[in-house]
C-alpha cells in the first residue's frame, strides 16, 4: 500500500517506521516539498521513503496520516487539497492543544473537537481518530509490562476503522473502536490525560489499556 503522510516531525518518522516494517511504500510531505526537516526525515528512515509536498504526497497515496501540529490542521488540509483526499482513509494522529499558558496545554476546541474540523476540512475523505492518546516512542511495537496496550479510535465509516485497526494490530496493539469521529473529543481529552501523568512523574514510557472482564 501506498502511505503518504503529512508531517516531517517525530509522529510522522515513527509512523513512517512502522508502515515501512510493514512493507508499504512512504512518502513523507512538507509545505515546500523539501528543506531541512525533510531532508531529515528522510535521512532518519535510511532512505527508505521519499519526499514530496503536501498536495503530491496526498494524491500519490492510498492512504494518508496527518501527523502535523493540531493547531494548523487547516493549512495542512488546505494545501494538501482535499480533492486529493477525497475516498481515502485519513488518519487523524494530531491533537489540538494550545500550549500558549504553558504547560499543561490546554485543547483549542474545547465543545468540538480536532478530529471533526479534519472531518468537515477534508469531507470526502474518511477521518479516523488514532494515534494520538500516546507518545511516539511506542506508537510502533510497544513492549510494556501490562501486555499490548489498547489503541482507541473512532470515525464515521466502519470499513475506514476496519483498516486502521488493522493497522493498529500490525503495530503491537489492541484495538477499542469508540464510535463516530465526534467521539475525538474524549480521545483528545485522554491525551492530555497522558500529558498530566508524564509531567507529574517524569516519565513518558507509558499508554492506556481498556481492561476486559
Amino acid at each position: 500500500m501506498k502511505i503518504g503522510i503529512l508531517g516531517t516531525g517525530d509522529v510522522g518518522v515513527a509512523l513512517a517506521r512502522g508502515f515501512l516494517g510493514r512493507g508499504d511504500e512512504v512518502k513523507i510531505g512538507s509545505r515546500e516539498g523539501g528543506g531541512e526537516k525533510l531532508t531529515a526525515a528522510l535521512e532518519r528512515l535510511g532512505g527508505k521513503a521519499t519526499g514530496g509536498t503536501f498536495a503530491d504526497v496526498a494524491a500519490w497515496a492510498d492512504m494518508v496520516v496527518l501527523a502535523t501540529l493540531g493547531a494548523v490542521n487547516e493549512s495542512v488540509i488546505g494545501k494538501a487539497g482535499p480533492d486529493n483526499l477525497a475516498g481515502k482513509v485519513l488518519i487523524d494522529a494530531t491533537n489540538p492543544l494550545d500550549f500558549s499558558g504553558g504547560m499543561p496545554p490546554r485543547l483549542l476546541s474545547p465543545d468540538g473537537s480536532g478530529g471533526q474540523e479534519v472531518q468537515r476540512l477534508a469531507p470526502k475523505a474518511k477521518v479516523v481518530k488514532a494515534f494520538n492518546t500516546v507518545g511516539n516512542a511506542l506508537m510502533v511495537n510497544p513492549q510494556l509490562p501490562g501486555g499490548p496496550p489498547t489503541m482507541f479510535i473512532c470515525g464515521d465509516d466502519d470499513g475506514a476503522k476496519q483498516t486502521v485497526a488493522e493497522v493498529c494490530r500490525a503495530f503491537g496493539w489492541e484495538v477499542a473502536d469508540i464510535g463516530g469521529i465526534d467521539a475525538s473529543h474524549y480521545l483528545e481529552a485522554m491525551c492530555l490525560v497522558w500529558v498530566l501523568h508524564g509531567a507529574r512523574s517524569g516519565a513518558w514510557n507509558h499508554a492506556f489499556k481498556l481492561l476486559r472482564g
